[in-house]
């Protein structure tokens, strides 16, 4: 089926769109750090690069990224139709996602989706406690 927009009002149009948690990556780790007794975590936080969760008093700042989005080595997807725009954007999310890491490495990490799953959960868990007792 043909767009009904031209080119430059599906552009705007895409552009506000704005997403929210997402139940494969930030509401899982809520969901695993809660099963786990972890608190003191805040989402939302004024940090450079806008981490998904701040341990203000430890100074631990977490991203959890989506695969796709975020261009993971293992589980990533290309998709078919426009291949050099969407080459470009996930080439401009990567290194912006460099950048972050660089100035948050002091107070954090970077998770791909995929260190949420059931089956890294123990090892993901393990990675957040000795971060916070690191940073505390």
């Amino acid at each position: 089926m043909a767009d009904i927009f031209t080119k430059a009002k599906r552009s705007a149009v895409m552009a506000r769109i704005r997403g929210s948690g997402n139940r494969a990556t930030e509401l899982r780790l809520i969901a695993l750090m809660r099963e786990h007794g972890s608190t003191g975590w805040r989402r939302n936080a004024k940090v450079f690069g806008k981490p998904d969760f701040v341990f203000r008093r430890e100074r631990v700042a977490m991203s959890v990224d989506g695969c796709f989005w975020h261009g993971c080595p293992r589980h990533a997807t290309t998709s078919a139709n426009n291949r050099a725009f969407w080459k470009a954007k996930l080439a401009r999310n990567s290194q912006r996602d460099r950048d972050v890491t660089r100035e948050l490495r002091k107070a954090g990490w970077r998770m791909w989706e995929c260190a949420l799953a059931r089956s890294r959960a123990r090892a993901t868990l393990a990675r957040i406690v000795r971060a916070l007792a690191a940073g505390g």
